[in-house]
Parts: structure tokens; C-alpha cells; sequence
């Protein structure tokens, strides 16, 4: 029976030992933060993310967690309506393969069906291998040896650190933040955008309401440093509906990176999710790459002992998915945090002309293009 240490108990991992675990492989997890970890902001499956959960069948747990598609409406500083996005506008984009869930229950979903021992409070402090084994050093002291290494430890990943070097992140002038919201009795989606800034509230009622917050700035270090209730609020300054709201303790808040790598392996040590490919939240499609990612590493490793030719096919076979998502994400900045007033003045252009018909049908083709 296969062996494999997975860095990482998100996302990444969690459905990576899920899928090896499917093949009867014995898995190990270890997690640098000291308990499981819940996040606010939202993600979507769809393309090759939801076909990949049907196939983890995570789909019954995740389907009654669904948000569905909602009503957007764009926002001026006071809160007051500039522009409507009915729901079937999203839904008609997005077709009916697709499914909106916050972080944490996809994160709950997978965590509650993995057989994996999981170590929290524990990092890989040290690799080694050879043509037949991967050992490492973790911080709790011990030693582990396994057929395989798996970094799914996030952009800032030790494991390909520690492996592959220093130099593969690739930092923007932006910071996000993203945490869930109380319930304020309200109801909606509201967005509004200006210049370097956008601020987008979802309230749909208790445990399914959440604030997603992007701008652009000189120093994200100097902003991350300040910590998120005073750099949002001088960011979202003059934002009265944004600026107020009150910000929990596990609120995620960090610059926007992407990771850009030539080999995502190397020997029996591959790195898959954020770790190799961060896509930033601007695209939109990162827990789905995380999934399909999972799902297509097992496929490619099934029933193979040659682990590295297996970790090679299965890049070969991803990466191109990655590559269009990594450019859809540097293109979408300018509409998160429009450099200029005509941006601004675009997006909105942009947002009305999806509710004509003949647009909405091209949208829609034109995401299932980039999905598969």
C-alpha cells in the first residue's frame, strides 16, 4: 500500500488525500495552523471543480450549502442603487453545472470524509529522497517516510521553499479581505467599485453572509502589517456601507500573489493548489483548480509505480487549465481595482450590457470555454 505526507490541510490537501485514499493509498496530513480553519468568502465549482466534487462525492454534503445565484447590485459610497444584475443574469452565465458555497463548508465537507491522521500545529522542516522514497523532518520532532510528498501548504508554501527555491511568487500592488458577517437582517448582494477599490457585501441571512474588500496600494506589506481594521478603514474611507462593518477575528486578509513555476515536481515531491499555481481570488476558479487538481493527480497516479513520469503526465495535462485561468486573473485586477475613472465608468458599461440577451449568450459560451 502507497504512502504519501501532504503539507496542507485545505482544500488542496484535504481532497488530495481524499482521492488517494479512493485508490488505497495511506495518508498523512500535516497543518501548520493549530486547528481547522473556516473562511467567509465564497467560491465557485464549476467546469472541471464540479465535476471533480461529483466525483469525490462531495456533491450531497455541499448541495444543500449551496447559495444559489443571486441579485447584484451596484452600489454608490452611500449604499444607495446605481445599477441591478438580476440572478438570471449569473444563471444564465454559468449554466446549471455549478455550485456557490463558502470556503469553509467545502473545507468541513472534505475535512469530515478524509481517514487521514491529520497533525495540527505541524510544518515539514526538512526534505530528503531518493529514487524509491521521500523522508522528511517535521516540527513535532518525528520522522516520516513515505512514496510520496505532496506540498498543498498555499502561496506562501514552505514545502516548495524548502524544495524548489525562493523565487516563484509573484506579488501585485493589491491586498484582499474576506470574512463572514453576522446576520444585520438585510438581504442581497451589494457591490461598489471606484477607483482602486471595490467593496462587495452578501447578506442572505444567518451563516451565509459575507464582505470581500480589494485595493490597490503602494506597500501590501505596510497594509498587512497594520492589520485589517485599520488599513480597510482608511482604504474604505468616505464607503459609510463598507467602512462600518464590523471585522471578526478570522478575517482572511493578504496580498495578492500568483505562483509561476516551470515543474510543479521533482523526484517524489510534487506541489499541487495555491502551492504551485496560485491563480489570486481575481479569478475565480482557484477551489475549483484546487478539486480538479486532486481529482486528476489520483487519476494519474492510479495503478502507476513510476510516480515521477505519473507527477509529469498529470502536469502536462493541467497546466494549459491553469495558464488561461492565471491570465483571466491579471486581466480581471483592472476590474477589481480600476486604475482609472474610465475603468470604472467600463465595468459599469460591462455589467449593462450582460443583461441584453444576445451579450448573456455569448458570456455564457464564453465561460464554458475557459472552464474546460
Amino acid at each position: 500500500m502507497k504512502r504519501a505526507i501532504i503539507a496542507g490541510a485545505g482544500i488542496a490537501g484535504l481532497a488530495t488525500a481524499l482521492r488517494l485514499e479512493q485508490d488505497g493509498w495511506r495518508t498523512l496530513i500535516v497543518e501548520q495552523a493549530p486547528a481547522r480553519r473556516g473562511s467567509g468568502y465564497l467560491v465557485n465549482l464549476i467546469g472541471p471543480g464540479y465535476d471533480a466534487a461529483e466525483r469525490l462525492g462531495l456533491l450531497p454534503v455541499l448541495a444543500p450549502k449551496s447559495l444559489g445565484v443571486f441579485t447584484t447590485v451596484l452600489v454608490r459610497p452611500d449604499g444607495s442603487p446605481k445599477l441591478t444584475v438580476p440572478a438570471a443574469i449569473a444563471e444564465a452565465a454559468l449554466g446549471d453545472r455549478v455550485l456557490t458555497v463558502f470556503r469553509g463548508d467545502l473545507e468541513a465537507a472534505l475535512f469530515d470524509r478524509v481517514r487521514a491522521e491529520v497533525r495540527f500545529g505541524t510544518t515539514v522542516t526538512a526534505v530528503d529522497q531518493d529514487p524509491s522514497s521521500v523522508r522528511v523532518k517535521l516540527s513535532d520532532g518525528t520522522a516520516e517516510q513515505a512514496d510520496l510528498l505532496i506540498g498543498a501548504d498555499g502561496v506562501h508554501s514552505r514545502t516548495r521553499s524548502s524544495v524548489f527555491g525562493p523565487d516563484f511568487r509573484v506579488d501585485f500592488p493589491y491586498v484582499v479581505a474576506a470574512f463572514p458577517l453576522s446576520d444585520r437582517g438585510h438581504e442581497g448582494a451589494t457591490t461598489y467599485i471606484d477607483v482602486g477599490r471595490t467593496a462587495s457585501i452578501l447578506e442572505l441571512g444567518p451563516d451565509r453572509s459575507a464582505a470581500f474588500f480589494t485595493y490597490r496600494c503602494a506597500d501590501p506589506e505596510a497594509e498587512l502589517a497594520r492589520g485589517p481594521a485599520a488599513a480597510l478603514g482608511d482604504a474604505f474611507a468616505g464607503v459609510p456601507f463598507a467602512a462600518d462593518l464590523p471585522i471578526p477575528g478570522d478575517v482572511y486578509f493578504d496580498r495578492v500573489s500568483q505562483v509561476v513555476m516551470p515543474r510543479w515536481s521533482a523526484g517524489r515531491v510534487v506541489l499541487t493548489g495555491d502551492a504551485a499555481w496560485c491563480v489570486t481570488l481575481f479569478a475565480g476558479h482557484g477551489a475549483a483548480l484546487a478539486l480538479a487538481g486532486a481529482d486528476r493527480l489520483g487519476a494519474a497516479l492510479a495503478g502507476r509505480d513510476d510516480i515521477p513520469a505519473a507527477l509529469a503526465s498529470w502536469e502536462d495535462g493541467l497546466r494549459p487549465l491553469v495558464i488561461r485561468r492565471q491570465a483571466v486573473a491579471r486581466r480581471g485586477m483592472t476590474q477589481y481595482a480600476p486604475p482609472t475613472r474610465f475603468h470604472v465608468r467600463l465595468s459599469e458599461m460591462t455589467m449593462r450590457a450582460v443583461t441584453l440577451p444576445i451579450i448573456r449568450g455569448l458570456v455564457r459560451r464564453a465561460v464554458a470555454r475557459q472552464s474546460h
